[in-house]
């Protein structure tokens, strides 16, 4: 079962200067298996954020039809139990906050959903204790730093156990060691429980470690496919303004200065993979 599909779905916002409408997806086509690891990539303005809220329900088409878990999100009937599959993390974490204290703001998804109160407890502890957020449970949200305020919002859409997690550019306001413990967690959910994630991000480390890369460019799927098919088009990475992973850019630096690396490199175990074998024939 496809967990997301696009079919030929079109959105449009407002107006433009000269009056007309600003298209933002044209005949879009997507799908997304469930199970998966999709992270998502492009510009600004390429339609990245729009397509996760048609996703959530919380925007309609214009045409075409967004199927989640089987539901058509057209169908004003289906948006409580779509939203209850799928949880969304925001890059502002500040439009999310519903409560004043840390724990009954993760806990008012669960409670919204109408889950048993024990295993609300237990979902609640859980989510604070992935995003290392338990020391502030009882200290108010509105007084924790803007990394502090996006760990407690990826809580509060763990919390209700989704079958889809949507990041949408939710790791932006973390540190380095944040981003990286709370990607570990998204990781974990979509091996260990089968969650399947999307990940709107810029951060090129993050797509490189997911199971599809999808990039948008112009309101269309620009290409789909694996982290290696993805970087190792010069012309579409050129095209639709995105970098190499940091372990990518290195081996394109040692490829510049003679160092024979062949293949796409998106990680650190693919480099040194290929510097060992270099070692090994010298």
């Amino acid at each position: 079962m496809n967990a997301i599909e696009f079919d030929k779905v079109s959105f449009s916002y407002g107006k433009s200067e000269n009056g007309d409408k600003v298209d933002v997806l044209k005949d879009f086509d997507m799908t997304v298996k469930q199970g998966s690891f999709v992270a998502l990539l492009g510009r600004n303005g390429s339609g990245k954020s729009t397509l996760a809220k048609l996703v959530n329900g919380l925007l309609s088409p214009v045409a075409g039809k967004v199927t989640v878990m089987g539901l058509d999100t057209a169908d004003k009937k289906n948006l409580f139990e779509i939203r209850k599959k799928a949880g969304m993390v925001f890059q502002n974490p500040d439009n999310q906050q519903v409560a004043s204290i840390v724990e009954d703001d993760v806990a008012f998804g669960p409670e919204n959903i109408g889950m048993p109160r024990e295993e609300m407890i237990k979902s609640v502890d859980y989510a604070l204790k992935v995003t290392d957020t338990e020391k502030f449970r009882t200290e108010q949200a509105s007084r924790l730093s803007g990394g502090q305020k996006q760990r407690v919002a990826i809580a509060g859409a763990i919390a209700i156990k989704p079958e889809i997690l949507i990041l949408d550019e939710s790791t932006s306001m973390l540190d380095p060691k944040g981003r990286r413990e709370v990607m570990e967690v998204v990781r974990t959910l979509n091996k260990e429980k089968g969650m399947t994630v999307i990940d709107i991000t810029h951060y090129m480390d993050e797509a490189a470690e997911a199971d599809e890369v999808y990039v948008l460019s112009g309101g269309k799927l620009a290409k789909s496919g694996t982290p290696e098919e993805v970087f190792s088009d010069d012309g579409l990475l050129a095209r639709c303004g995105l970098e190499l992973p940091r372990f990518g850019l290195i081996a394109k630096k040692l490829r510049e200065r003679g160092v024979p690396i062949d293949g796409a490199i998106t990680d650190k175990g693919g480099l040194s993979e290929k510097l060992c074998e270099l070692f090994r024939k010298n």
